[in-house]
């Protein structure tokens, strides 16, 4: 009679890790950050070095001193991720103590507050982006016009999203500042006020789809979220709520490529910790994003909502972990 002895699983390693996978989405964010600095100049360069390097401190400090851990996590490169993450949603011309403040506000409190990665129940960079969004409202919504390294860091120019004009648009019917929202091909390319991660929709894009070409990520998140909302942006045009001259097509165009939402579908929603662990719960986390984000942006007090969707989402996330198939030999319920 032969004999088989078996060990605990997993039985065959498939060569990911942590670090490799961190490492691979950096890589995927670079293109977009390259153009930021191209618009941006120095303040998207000093904006990213404050942010990143004062997460990695902040979570070697904690691990060092209040964990007592003799081999921290720094390595592993999830808090040069968050840095990065944290530094896409700041204005380029921030002021480095509130980019400081909203750094250790994501580590410390949105990361290590729960154990460290693997634990944390929310997008830690997002934690800290919307502390900040809450605590310095003014200095968030201070948007610098891209003009390159001519941009100023802490004195530029500054100007409207195209998300505020959207918004204006869509809740009072007024045509005449249709003429104030930039070429589609400018948002597609970026040229125009925003956030790091708001003005490289093509770079974004390109980096999430060699993310899921490379299988860092799957598909289900970031398509739900763009179908959705462009599904609730068609229907806003198709219902009447667009003004003669502005058609349904450019709205959803507009809607897409303007704002957080491929850097959120791509590289935000997908974090592995705070999202779904199953196919039909990853669409349900997208679809739910998607209808908060359009609420949100057309009714609500600020024209962008992806970091509050991403947050409320996270939040559902052990109750669609649920929707799972049965286990072999497990009774239905």
């Amino acid at each position: 009679m032969n004999s088989f002895i078996t060990s605990p699983a997993p039985h065959v390693h498939g060569g990911d890790s942590v670090r490799r996978n961190m490492l691979w989405v950096i890589l995927a964010l670079l293109p977009a950050y390259v153009v930021s600095v191209f618009q941006f100049g120095w303040g998207a360069l000093i904006t990213a070095a404050i942010s990143v390097c004062a997460c990695v401190l902040t979570e070697w400090l904690i691990s060092r001193f209040l964990l007592k851990e003799q081999k921290t996590t720094i390595g592993d490169l999830s808090a040069v991720l968050t840095g990065l993450l944290l530094a896409f949603n700041l204005p380029s011309s921030l002021d480095w103590w509130i980019v400081l403040i909203g750094a250790v506000v994501a580590i410390g409190v949105g990361k290590m507050t729960f154990g460290g990665l693997g634990q944390n129940p929310f997008n830690p960079a997002l934690v800290g982006r919307v502390f900040l969004l809450i605590s310095f409202p003014a200095q968030m919504t201070t948007w610098p016009v891209a003009k390159g390294f001519a941009t100023s860091y802490l004195d530029a120019e500054t100007g409207a999203t195209p998300l505020y004009y959207l918004k204006h648009i869509v809740k009072t019917g007024d045509a005449s500042v249709i003429d104030q929202l930039v070429p589609l091909k400018d948002a597609l390319l970026g040229t125009m006020s925003g956030s790091l991660g708001e003005i490289s929709a093509l770079a974004l894009i390109c980096g999430g789809l060699l993310l899921i070409c490379l299988r860092v990520i799957t598909w289900h998140i970031p398509v739900s979220i763009i179908a959705t909302i462009a599904l609730f942006a068609a229907v806003t045009g198709w219902a009447g709520f667009l003004p003669e001259g502005f058609s349904t097509g450019s709205y959803v165009a507009y809607e897409l490529l303007t704002g957080g939402i491929m850097l959120g579908a791509f590289f935000m929603a997908t974090d592995y910790v705070t999202s779904p662990m199953t196919a039909l719960g990853k669409i349900l986390f997208g679809i739910g994003i998607g209808i908060i984000v359009m609420v949100i942006r057309t009714w609500g007090a600020y024209p962008e909502g992806m970091s509050f969707a991403i947050l409320i989402m996270n939040a559902c996330v052990p109750l669609l972990n649920k929707f799972r198939p049965l286990r072999f030999g497990e009774p239905k319920k």
